[in-house]
């Protein structure tokens, strides 16, 4: 019997069958070419910090575009966003597996330990959120590699040394706010490198020396946060070519003179805050001093 003879209820059936074969396979093509090699990553770093234990945890069984947290975009795993979800241990050298990955913000959870040597090589990460964590070991050196980054929020970790040098080659970096670590050394001198920078934040580390006058250079810079530091000297007359600063919170260093008509010179100016020996009496100069080597 041809379908033209076939009774309504067979018709209704067979048409029910196409159309769950259908469904399953364009959930196969739609989940199955995210590559193995990312899934692998992604299955190494729900087991590295406890995946079972996460405030949402992933269903492994499921397909990855059900797991929490992710964005995915033709066929790659182009964000991950597990803020707030409650891993622990630390952040295993295959997340650089994912190699198309633009943003990883795994702030607010209980991340340990070294960053892995791995994670320069992520050339196409924009932002790296690793912000109020416990991370500790020294910022990688070769961090500058990674060309594309716009955002590096790590504050309130345990970070120690200096910043890289290599940080100056991150010229499109908007953000970089590395506050309360322990961070030591001076500010590098390459950090005039970053034209696009908006935010600068190291408040609460052990940073000394004196400031670059080429911080000057920094024209788009809208916050400055050096408090709680161990600068010292005086603070470069090029900080007033700062036009479009908002926020400059410069107390608990060493920093000498009056600064008390330095705010006039900013005309955008919000947030403003020295040490009261700084605020006494005109701005006699902003006369910086040579750079320590």
């Amino acid at each position: 019997m041809n379908s033209l003879c076939a009774p309504p209820q067979n018709l209704a059936i067979m048409k029910t069958l196409k159309l769950t074969l259908l469904c399953c396979l364009l959930s196969v093509f739609t989940y199955a070419n995210v590559s193995q090699s990312q899934k692998d990553a992604l299955v190494a770093l729900y087991n590295a910090t406890d995946g079972d234990t996460w405030n949402t945890s992933w269903n492994l069984d499921q397909p990855i575009t059900e797991w929490y947290g992710l964005t995915i975009e033709d066929d790659n795993v182009i964000a991950i966003d597990l803020s707030f979800n409650n891993l622990s241990g630390k952040l295993p050298s295959e997340i650089s597996q994912l190699t198309f990955l633009k943003t990883l913000n795994l702030a607010f959870n209980k991340l340990e330990g070294k960053l892995p040597e791995t994670l320069t090589s992520m050339i196409n990460l924009e932002t790296l959120q690793l912000f109020s964590n416990n991370f500790s070991g020294a910022l990688p050196s070769d961090i500058g590699s990674m060309a594309n980054l716009k955002t590096v929020e790590l504050y309130n970790n345990n970070f120690f040394g200096e910043i890289p040098s290599s940080i100056g080659n991150l010229t499109k970096l908007e953000s970089l706010i590395l506050s309360s670590n322990q961070l030591i050394g001076k500010l590098p001198a390459s950090i005039s490198n970053l034209k696009s920078l908006k935010v600068l934040s190291l408040f609460d580390n052990s940073l000394l020396g004196t400031i670059p006058a080429s911080i000057g250079e920094l024209t788009q810079l809208e916050e400055l946060v050096l408090s709680n530091n161990a600068f010292y000297g005086n603070l470069p007359g090029e900080l007033a070519q700062l036009s479009n600063l908002k926020t400059l919170l410069l107390s608990n260093n060493g920093f000498k003179g009056n600064y008390a008509a330095l705010k006039d010179k900013l005309p955008n100016i919000v947030d403003f805050d020295l040490d009261d020996a700084n605020m006494k009496g005109a701005l006699a100069t902003l006369d910086s001093e040579e750079n320590d080597d």
